[in-house]
């Protein structure tokens, strides 16, 4: 099975059309396993993974981003985006994600045209379509390809294959920027998202992952996985971590009894 996907998705890439690929990386297994199969399908040599940075992008992930491409021997390329500084961005409604990606896209297909007519790549997986994603859309009118999801692949297929090919972030936690932790309407700031970075660093540090802490203005929600909420609930440095926090600059901090759930605050939207 795991060898007739693999096929399946490689054939998808050649069926393209173009013998060069650009490959949005954010250093995720979605991305890394788009990665892995672009060079398998076209030959290392003939890809590169872009991994856009901005205020949105948590520290410390450029580093690893940058270890699991130079494992996939394929070439990279750091990038800026401004997103944060687009209005449209940083007001902070339902269509943030359009925003974010149409940023993301543009420039991709700007170096991609430089490239001699590389075709871009993302990791969007089948499960994306659950949730809400305007993102998605952005790719479709900027003629962004999603093997994943075009082949109906979802999220436990995407990390049985990133094992199977001994990719070591196929059991990595699920990465997204860290302004999908702010409540919509809240406006986004650098200064926002730095905040909430360092808290989850916090967070972190006493030994949970994954982690969001999410902003809600003057409250600030911790989410950690479910199975993890009781020993967070008695860590002795509980008292320490709020403590933290409240110096950070929220009024209220508080466990979510109900651990991390992908999609939080779409559903609060």
């Amino acid at each position: 099975m795991i060898a007739a996907l693999l096929e399946r998705l490689e054939r998808r890439i050649v069926g393209y059309g173009s013998d060069r690929a650009l490959v949005a990386f954010s250093g995720g297994v979605d991305s890394a396993m788009v990665t892995a199969l672009a060079a398998r399908a076209l030959g290392p040599e003939r890809v590169t993974a872009v991994t856009a940075v901005s205020p949105s992008y948590p520290a410390g992930e450029l580093e690893s981003a940058r270890e699991t491409v130079a494992a996939l021997a394929v070439a990279h390329t750091v990038v800026e985006t401004r997103e944060v500084e687009r209005e449209s961005y940083a007001r902070n409604d339902v269509m943030r994600c359009y925003h974010c990606k149409a940023e993301l896209y543009g420039v991709l297909r700007r170096i991609a045209a430089e490239a001699r007519g590389s075709v871009v790549l993302a990791g969007a997986n089948a499960d994306d379509q659950l949730d809400v994603r305007p993102g998605l859309m952005a790719a479709e009118q900027q003629g962004v390809r999603n093997p994943l999801l075009e082949e109906g692949v979802g999220k436990a297929d995407v990390r049985a294959l990133a094992a199977h090919l001994g990719l070591a972030v196929a059991g990595k936690p699920a990465l997204a920027c860290l302004s999908s932790r702010v409540a919509f309407g809240i406006r986004i700031t650098p200064d926002l998202l730095a905040r909430i970075d360092r808290a989850e660093q916090a967070v972190r540090a006493l030994g949970f992952d994954p982690v969001r802490v999410r902003d809600f203005g003057e409250r600030a929600a911790l989410e950690v996985e479910p199975g993890d909420v009781g020993r967070l609930l008695v860590h002795p440095r509980l008292p320490e971590l709020f403590e933290a926090l409240r110096a950070m600059g929220w009024g209220e901090v508080e466990v979510d009894l109900l651990g991390y759930r992908q999609g939080r605050m779409n559903v609060l939207a």
